[in-house]
């Protein structure tokens, strides 16, 4: 009953909050959702009712549960506290960059509801790493385990792309349960070009310096190809990576809807339903690779079976974004529910 009030009721009315302006409306319900942040006593009877009680370790992280919120829903940390009370077990905050930028210009988000997908194009529109360290300084613990994706500032060319990892890594480090390292955004121009072998070493090699004990994680584009996606594994046993994140969004425009398709040819990265089969493809390549390699699954999760079939093709966590957008909490709960049963009955 829950999912259908959501989509019958609760989502079209969130929808209408920027009415065509789908940033707005994402900005509308973070300043609703920041409130919530503030009322503890409600936060955590939601995370009650919604069942975030399945805990288990990955590279060395306890995890309430299994599912976390995708970075870019919640880039500079403003509702972070409200996050748990809709169900997630961790959060990922970011794609934040050294410096403070716009972004891409406007509009650059567009949702293609018959396809259950959405195009971006933000561009990394963050207020820079030093103001996420201060919130987050001045925030505390959030109550669940912290992701920190970090990328490149637009204005920084390629080839000094490592001293703007390595700024963000030493501002962020202290607040982060780990880290992503963002090389697979299409939104950046040259960014993805830092997934080759030799730009990514480098840049890893000193990050590893830096981090310390804080996790370091990697996220890849599901566009590559296996050859590819090999490289970069190599790389991150080389340099000591704790983890893996497949997949970003894609610039492939399959499975979309044949009402959508003029829609669809705006630039930018494509998230949702489309990319379902995708990113589980990638998920299980890289667990057949190097099988103890720990991954967070993401793209295209929309349902308990999405969820189930990607946590079986080989990722230890999961996170939603376009399928929190489309399904709300109630999704967010079934998987819980179906995760610790199906865990529980193993």
């Amino acid at each position: 009953m829950g999912a259908v009030i959501y989509e019958r009721a609760v989502r079209p009315a969130l929808f209408r909050l920027g009415g065509s302006d789908a940033e707005a409306a994402h900005h509308r319900t973070l300043t609703l959702l920041r409130r919530l942040s503030s009322m503890a006593p409600i936060v955590e009877a939601l995370r009650r009712w919604h069942g975030v009680d399945d805990p288990r370790t990955v590279f060395g992280v306890r995890f309430p549960s299994v599912i976390g919120l995708a970075a870019g829903m919640d880039k500079d940390g403003v509702a972070l506290r409200a996050w748990p009370g809709l169900g997630f077990g961790f959060v990922e905050v970011g794609t934040v960059t050294r410096h403070a930028q716009p972004g891409n210009p406007r509009p650059r988000l567009f949702r293609l509801t018959s396809s259950e997908a959405i195009i971006n194009r933000m561009g990394f529109n963050n207020a820079g790493a030093d103001a996420l360290a201060a919130r987050l300084r001045d925030l505390g613990p959030v109550g669940v385990p912290l992701g920190i994706s970090i990328g490149k500032s637009k204005a920084t060319p390629v080839p000094d792309a490592t001293s703007d990892y390595l700024h963000s890594m030493r501002v962020l480090a202290p607040y982060a349960d780990y880290v992503a390292i963002n090389v697979s955004s299409p939104n950046t121009p040259g960014l993805r070009s830092l997934q080759d072998r030799g730009a990514l070493d480098e840049i890893l090699r000193e990050l590893r310096r830096e981090a310390g004990p804080v996790p370091l994680l990697v996220k890849i584009a599901p566009d590559l190809a296996d050859e590819a996606i090999g490289e970069v594994l190599q790389v991150c046993a080389d340099r000591r990576v704790d983890g893996l994140i497949a997949t970003n969004t894609t610039t492939a425009r399959d499975g979309i809807a044949l009402r959508e398709a003029a829609r669809a040819r705006e630039a930018g990265g494509l998230s949702g339903r489309p990319l379902t089969q995708r990113a589980r493809d990638v998920v299980a390549f890289v667990h057949r690779q190097a099988p103890d390699l720990p991954i967070i699954g993401v793209g295209g999760i929309h349902s308990v079976d999405d969820a189930l079939r990607m946590l079986d093709a080989g990722a230890s966590l999961i996170q939603l974004y376009t399928g929190f957008v489309y399904g709300g909490p109630p999704v967010v709960r079934a998987i819980n529910r179906a995760a610790r049963a199906t865990r529980h009955t193993e």
